[in-house]
This record gives structure tokens, C-alpha cells and sequence, in this order.
């Protein structure tokens, strides 16, 4: 869990950047260059030797949907949302995080479910007054596609792992090595010089996102994503959300309602504990 927490300080952060530094920049050609950057970080850790054939597919198949997908229209919301409306609109991931398990596990987890709604009800408490602004139907739709394919890559590298013989360094630069494939296509014939033109600030923000905030952070929260159920996956899917606002008024001096912030994050930390709570009920 301590990854998930760590991971959820460091996001908290990304929000703001992606929206105040790479929205002029065409979102495809931002997702590629973050997940170039991530491949290669984790390159050099590559040890494929013992990994069998569809192993192999199966994590590229894996990073392309968690990663390469996700990033495009994650970041293409960005046109049609603030940056505290993309944090709204990813509340709903761990619904799919719980039902998507459900349907691998092919049995309905009711104490995972009902965690994942106390996180989304706390979330929501935090944002409420947002609900009304404007009309979000083009980035909620794509924020929710985003949603999902993150939701199906955390869920489906957990159990495939199980069955790989290598640890996660090992075999994690599979994942974006799908998702750089994924996004080539989107970015085929596209003018590439928007790279070349990126102020000093622009280059530091994508080199931030993709080694740290993607890179490293993906693969400590898919490794922690290993370690606990799916009830606190899914919890901690939200953790993000409360933080990157408390960010927003301490670092970026935004205007916040400190008590409803207060209570929606108090929702998710008691979520967090009921679920922890039945795990060592059945233990």
C-alpha cells in the first residue's frame, strides 16, 4: 500500500502540469514522447530469457491498453476539461477496478465493490460543486475510456504476473514497449516539430511526466497494485484526487473548501480501513 500512497503524492502533481505547460501540443504525439521516455528508462532492466512466448504478448498487449490508450485519451481531455475536472472525472475507476476483477475472477467481491463506492462517495464530496459546470459529455467520455483501459491494465498485469517467472523489473519494459506501439499509429505522418519547439519549461514538464510520473511511477504502482486486493486498489485509485487538490491550493494557491475537502478525504483513509478491516476478519 505504501506504493500506491507514494504514487498518489507524486500524481498529485501532474494534473496542473499536463494543463498548464503540454495542452497546446497535439495529445498523441505527448503520450508517445512520455512512454518513449518511460521505455527507455526500463530498457536496460529487460531479462526475457526464461519469459514464455505468450507471456510476452500477453504484457505488450497489456501496455498498450494501460498505457499507450489510456495516455491518448487521457490527454486529450485535457482540451475540454480543467485540470480539477480531469481529477473529477477519473472518480469512477474503482468501480471498474472491482468489476473488471469480478469478471476475471468470474464471482461478484460485494466487500470490494462496496469499497470502491465509499471512495467514489468521498471523492464526490470533495468535488461536489463541480457537477453543474458546463457541459462535459466529450471529456467525460474520454476520460472514462482512459479509466477504463487503466483499470483493465492494473487488474490484468496482477494476474498475469502470477504466472511470469521474472520480477517486475525484469519484464516491466514489455508494457511500454506495447504502448509506444500503440501510440505510433496515432502519430504516423503528424508533424513531429512541435518537439523541437518546446520551451525550456514544456521539455522539463514532458521529461518529468515521462521518466517519474509515468516511468517510475507506473511500475511502482503496478508492483504495489501486486500486493494488496482489490478492494484497496481500488480505493487507492482515488487517493490522487484529494491530494492533487490540496496541491493545487498549497503549491499553485488555488481557492479550496478546506472542510469538505477534510471530509471526502476522511471517507477514503475509513474506506481504506473497513477493507482492511474484513481482510483480517477472514484471516
Amino acid at each position: 500500500m505504501l506504493y500506491l500512497i507514494l504514487v498518489s503524492v507524486i500524481w498529485a502533481f501532474s494534473f496542473g502540469l499536463i494543463k498548464g505547460q503540454l495542452t497546446g501540443l497535439d495529445p498523441s504525439v505527448v503520450a508517445a514522447a512520455r512512454l518513449l521516455l518511460s521505455l527507455l528508462v526500463f530498457l536496460p532492466f529487460l531479462r526475457l530469457q526464461r519469459c514464455r512466448f505468450h507471456h510476452l504478448v500477453a504484457l505488450i498487449l497489456i501496455g498498450a491498453i494501460q498505457y499507450g490508450l489510456m495516455y491518448v485519451a487521457y490527454t486529450t481531455s485535457f482540451r475540454y476539461l480543467h485540470a480539477y475536472e480531469v481529477a473529477l472525472f477519473t472518480i469512477f475507476t474503482p468501480i471498474y477496478v472491482t468489476l473488471i476483477n469480478d469478471l476475471f475472477s468470474r464471482r461478484f467481491h460485494r466487500r470490494f465493490f462496496y469499497a470502491a463506492l465509499l471512495a467514489v462517495v468521498g471523492t464526490a464530496i470533495v468535488l461536489y460543486r463541480d457537477f453543474h459546470h458546463g457541459d462535459f459529455r466529450q471529456g467525460f467520455l474520454l476520460l472514462q475510456g482512459a479509466n477504463l483501459c487503466f483499470a483493465f491494465g492494473q487488474v490484468a498485469y496482477t494476474r498475469i504476473m502470477k504466472n511470469v517467472a521474472h520480477s517486475d523489473l525484469h519484464v516491466f519494459g514489455l508494457l511500454y514497449f506495447g504502448a509506444v506501439l500503440s501510440t505510433v499509429p496515432m502519430v504516423w505522418g503528424k508533424s513531429l516539430h512541435q518537439l523541437t519547439q518546446m520551451t525550456l519549461m514544456q521539455s522539463a514538464s514532458l521529461i518529468y511526466l515521462g521518466v517519474l510520473a509515468s516511468g517510475i511511477c507506473f511500475f511502482l504502482w503496478n508492483r504495489g497494485a501486486r500486493q494488496v486486493n482489490a478492494g484497496t486498489l481500488a480505493v487507492c485509485n482515488n487517493l490522487k484526487i484529494p491530494l492533487a487538490i490540496a496541491c493545487s491550493a498549497l503549491v499553485f494557491s488555488e481557492q479550496i473548501n478546506w472542510p469538505q475537502l477534510l471530509i471526502g478525504s476522511g471517507i477514503l483513509v475509513f474506506s481504506l480501513l473497513l477493507n482492511q478491516w474484513h481482510l483480517q476478519r477472514l484471516r
